[in-house]
C-alpha cells in the first residue's frame, strides 16, 4: 500500500509543472483516506488526519488510494496467518460495543459467502463518497451471497455515541450490518490504518483484496464478481456496467496554480502533532498552541494565510475542537478560512446538545444558489447560514466550479459553536 504526505504546498510561488500532472498530484490528495494508525505508541508523522481519540489508534498518515490488493484462489490451510493482508485468514470480530441493521455476526457463520468488511466512520467525507458504491453492490450482490459488514471505528468522542451512528446509517440510508467497534479491538486485528478502508473475503474466510481510500470502484467490483463466481459457479453478473469512478470538476484540472486545502482539524491533539513534525499546523496564530483548554482571546492579523484556520474574539482550545467562549447578542466573533477548492464540508457540534445558528459568508458576502451547501438555509433577507442541530459533518460551500484562495467566514452568537474538522473537494459533483 502506498503511503504518502498528505501535505499540500501552500506557498504563492508558480510551479514549473504541466498542469496536468499538477493536477494529478492535486487528486492524490483530493481522494486519499481520512487517515491512518498503526499502534496507541505510534507518533503522528504528517499534517493529514490523526488518531481518532485517546483509546483509538494514532493515525500516521492519509491513504493515497490504492490500486487495489489481490491474490488468486487458494486453499485454506492451518498454517495461514490470521490477519487483514491479503492471502490472510481474516479474523474474528472483537470488542463489539453494538450491532445496528442485525444480529451479531461470526466470520465463522459467514463462511461460504463474500464477505466485504468496510471499516468507516460517520463524518469522515472519504467514507461518505463511498456510500453510493456500497449501497450499489449490496443492491446488486447481496441475493447472490455478498455480506457487506460496515465496521464503524470512530475517530471523535461523539462518533462513539451508539444513538448517533444508527441515526447516520439511516441518514445515509445504510441498511447492511453495521459493528460498533468503539475500543478499535477489530481494526487492529485486521491491522488497519485507514478511514475508508475494505476487505474482500472469500467464501473459505481468506482476505482476497483490499483497498485504501477512495476510487477503484470498477476493480473492486470486478474481484466481488470473482469471488462470487467461486462461491457459486452458477453466478452471471448478466454484464452490469461496472462503476466509474467520480468525475473531477474540470475548473481545477485546467487551474494553472490548481490546489486543494487539506483537512484541517480544530482540536489540540492534531494541531500540536502536525506543527511538530513540520506541517505547520492547522490555525495560524501561535497563542492556539499555547493556551489549551481555556478561553483565550484571538485577534486575525490583516496577513492571513490560505490554508489556515484563524479566530477572532474568544475561543476556547480543546484536544477535539475549538469552541465559540461566549454568548453574544450579534456575530462579531468568527473564524476565518482562506480556501481553495470546489466543495467544503465542516463537522460540528452543539456542546450543550441545543440547536444554533452558524452565520456563512465568502469573501464577506452572503452564499447564493452558486455556492451554498446542501446543509446551508438561505433566509428571507438574503441570510446563508447552517442550523447546526445533531454532531455530523455539514456541507457548508458547494461551488458551480472549482475556487482558490476564497475567504470563507463562520460565526456564530452561541457558546454551542464547536468546530471539529474542515474537509474539501474538487468533484465535479458532490461534497
Amino acid at each position: 500500500m502506498l503511503k504518502i504526505s498528505s501535505n499540500l504546498d501552500t506557498s504563492d510561488s508558480r510551479t514549473s509543472l504541466p498542469v496536468l500532472e499538477s493536477a494529478i498530484l492535486g487528486l492524490v490528495f483530493l481522494v486519499a483516506a481520512c487517515g491512518g494508525s498503526d499502534s496507541v505508541e505510534t507518533a503522528e508523522t504528517t499534517g493529514q488526519a490523526t488518531g481518532p481519540a485517546t483509546t483509538a489508534p494514532t493515525q500516521e498518515t492519509a491513504a493515497a488510494p490504492t490500486a487495489g490488493v489481490a491474490t488468486d484462489s487458494a486453499s485454506v490451510n492451518a498454517n495461514r496467518k490470521v490477519g487483514g493482508e491479503v492471502g490472510d485468514l481474516a479474523p474474528e470480530f472483537g470488542g463489539i460495543d453494538a450491532w445496528i441493521n442485525g444480529n451479531p455476526l461470526t466470520m465463522e457463520e459467514l463462511r461460504g459467502q463474500v464477505v466485504l468488511i468496510d471499516f468507516w466512520t460517520y463524518t469522515c467525507i472519504n467514507c461518505i463518497r463511498t456510500f453510493p458504491f456500497l449501497k450499489q453492490w449490496h443492491s446488486r450482490y447481496a441475493d447472490d451471497g455478498l455480506v457487506i459488514v460496515g465496521v464503524h471505528a470512530p475517530e471523535f468522542e461523539f462518533e462513539k455515541v451508539y444513538e448517533n451512528v444508527v441515526d447516520a446509517t439511516k441518514e445515509h440510508a445504510l441498511d447492511w450490518t453495521m459493528a460498533q467497534d468503539n475500543d478499535f479491538v477489530t481494526w487492529r486485528r485486521y491491522s488497519n490504518r485507514f478511514w475508508p478502508a475494505k476487505y474482500l473475503i472469500d467464501k473459505d474466510g481468506v482476505v482476497r483484496y483490499t483497498h485504501f481510500g477512495e476510487g477503484g470502484y470498477a476493480e473492486t467490483e470486478d474481484v466481488i464478481r470473482e469471488l462470487l463466481a467461486e462461491a457459486d459457479p452458477s453466478f452471471l453478473s448478466n454484464n452490469l456496467p461496472l462503476p466509474e469512478d467520480q468525475t473531477i470538476d474540470p475548473g481545477f484540472l485546467i487551474a494553472r496554480d490548481a490546489e486543494v486545502t487539506r483537512e484541517l482539524y480544530g482540536g489540540y491533539d492534531r494541531g500540536e502533532g502536525d506543527l511538530l513534525y513540520g506541517q505547520g499546523g492547522y490555525v495560524q496564530q501561535m497563542q492556539y498552541f499555547q493556551n489549551k483548554d481555556q478561553v483565550s482571546d484571538f485577534t486575525i492579523s490583516e496577513n492571513q494565510l490560505p490554508h489556515k484556520i484563524n479566530f477572532q474574539g474568544p475561543w476556547h482550545v480543546g484536544p477535539e475542537s475549538s469552541t465559540h467562549g461566549r454568548m453574544t447578542e450579534s456575530f462579531e466573533d468568527y473564524l476565518s478560512l482562506i480556501y481553495s477548492a470546489t466543495s467544503v464540508n465542516a463537522v460540528l457540534i452543539s456542546e450543550s446538545g441545543e440547536p444554533y445558528k452558524v452565520r456563512v459568508t465568502v469573501s464577506d458576502e452572503y452564499l447564493t444558489d452558486a455556492n451554498k451547501g446542501s446543509d446551508i438555509v438561505i433566509g428571507e433577507d438574503g441570510e446563508s447560514y447552517i442550523w447546526v442541530t445533531t454532531p455530523d459533518l455539514y456541507n457548508v460551500i458547494s461551488n458551480d466550479s472549482y475556487v482558490r484562495r476564497e475567504n470563507l467566514k463562520m460565526s456564530s452568537n452561541s457558546p454551542d459553536f464547536g468546530l471539529f474538522a474542515f474537509t474539501f473537494g474538487v468533484y465535479d459533483k458532490g461534497p
